[in-house]
């Protein structure tokens, strides 16, 4: 079996779980998963949208991911950057890579995430 990607995990500062259902849930479109109840102890959160997981682990010494980060690919693109631009979230667009149509935010604890519309990627 080819390898895929189970998940990516990004680290939040104690307690910054609210605001991060906020924007995975509310601007993105993810679902909160279940933690199992010994890693729910721990704090974060688990998200799922699609075939994409992203795990949120509360780091008591924590810094945002500014340069490390995932990038996500998604059709409904211009949708979402209207609802990020309608919440206030700063999108900054990048044109580095000809013929892709994609931008970066931050989430509300400084984690950049990159945003990919779907219909521009090049096999």
């Amino acid at each position: 079996m080819p390898w895929q990607l189970d998940h990516v995990q990004l680290a939040i500062p104690p307690g910054a779980e609210g605001r991060c259902d906020e924007f995975y849930v509310t601007l993105l479109g993810f679902h909160a998963l279940e933690k199992p109840p010994v890693l729910a102890a721990r704090g974060g959160r688990w998200y799922r949208n699609g075939a994409v997981t992203l795990h949120l682990g509360v780091e008591d010494d924590f810094r945002p991911a500014k340069k490390a980060h995932p990038a996500l690919s998604l059709d409904d693109y211009e949708p979402l950057l209207a609802r990020l631009n309608g919440a206030g979230i700063e999108v900054r667009d990048d044109q580095s890579i000809p013929g892709t149509t994609r931008c970066y935010v931050e989430d509300p604890v400084g984690n950049r995430l990159e945003l990919i519309d779907a219909s521009t990627l090049h096999s």
